[in-house]
């Protein structure tokens, strides 16, 4: 009984934090605005690309599928983006990460913000092998061309006085089954990013870095990965996307969403982690996982 006062407690000054802490946002705070997007042929970047164009962004939009880019293109066109262009490159290769940056600074002759949000192809869903190749694979794409980015993108960055958004799971906060290298992706993520933070505050260096942290989304390739495999609705990937660029505009800290679904069990995991465990394992039907 005196636990779950504890934890109602816990959850009420949660709540009342959340709200009390909300900031106004506003669409001119994006339009104008030079945004790279990775991942944004399909998608949460996808829909992100929608949302900027509808404010009036410059967006450079950048996936391995040139065909579904010009698509994205076209419609941002159609919604207002004051313009839209695309590079296809394919992140498992740090050359072709670089070019991006490039080509970016060469259309639009700068950077206010740079969104990472790609992940790769073998970012499956299903028991560990054993194998090495898959954990390298996933972790050059997840995790290393987003530091190349970065990296490539900082003296852009700097010189507008940009921000730098970065699209994790609630996986790289709370270890999750049959996802082992996506998860240590994640993992890897939170740990750079969160670091760099600290770094950057403390060297008096202006780059502001959020970290949006993301529950279950309705993208086709989560939807196909997880129907029948796990218990829950998906949330819908515009709303996503919008929580998204609002937090990135606003240079919070941190973005969850949904948030009552992801914002508890982190609170949670270091307070009672054999009970997080438990939620979580409740949540998988391991009977139709391979």
């Amino acid at each position: 009984m005196a636990a779950r006062r504890i934890l109602f407690s816990l959850l009420v000054a949660l709540c009342a934090y959340h709200f009390y802490r909300e900031k106004p946002f506003s669409e001119d705070m994006v339009r104008g605005k030079r945004i790279l997007v990775t991942g944004s042929s399909m998608g949460i970047g996808e829909q992100i690309a929608y949302e900027l164009a509808r404010m009036g962004a410059h967006v450079m939009l950048t996936a391995r599928r040139e065909k579904q880019l010009q698509e994205v293109v076209q419609k941002c066109l159609d919604l207002g983006a004051s313009s839209a262009q695309f590079v296809a490159a394919d992140m498992s290769n740090m050359t072709e990460a670089q070019r991006v940056i490039k080509e970016t600074k060469d259309a639009m002759g700068g950077l206010d913000h740079l969104i990472l949000n790609h992940v790769g192809k073998t970012s499956l869903f299903g028991p560990f092998q054993w194998d090495l190749e898959p954990v390298i694979k996933t972790m050059t794409v997840n995790f290393f061309s987003y530091v190349q980015l970065t990296l490539s993108a900082r003296d852009m960055l700097r010189e507008s006085q940009g921000s730098i958004v970065v699209v994790s799971s609630v996986a790289g906060r709370v270890p999750s089954p049959f996802s082992v290298p996506y998860v240590a992706s994640k993992f890897a993520l939170e740990g750079f990013y969160s670091s760099l933070r600290s770094e950057l505050r403390l060297l008096n260096a202006e780059l502001p870095i959020t970290v949006a942290v993301l529950g279950y989304i309705d993208t086709d390739t989560a939807v196909n990965c997880l129907k029948g495999k796990m218990l829950g609705s998906p949330s819908p990937k515009a709303e996503c996307a919008r929580a998204i660029v609002k937090g990135g505009m606003l240079r919070e800290r941190e973005v969850f969403y949904p948030y009552w679904s992801v914002r508890p069990i982190i609170f949670l995991r270091d307070w009672m982690p054999e009970l997080v465990d438990y939620l979580v394992s409740r949540a998988y039907l391991v009977e139709n996982i391979a």
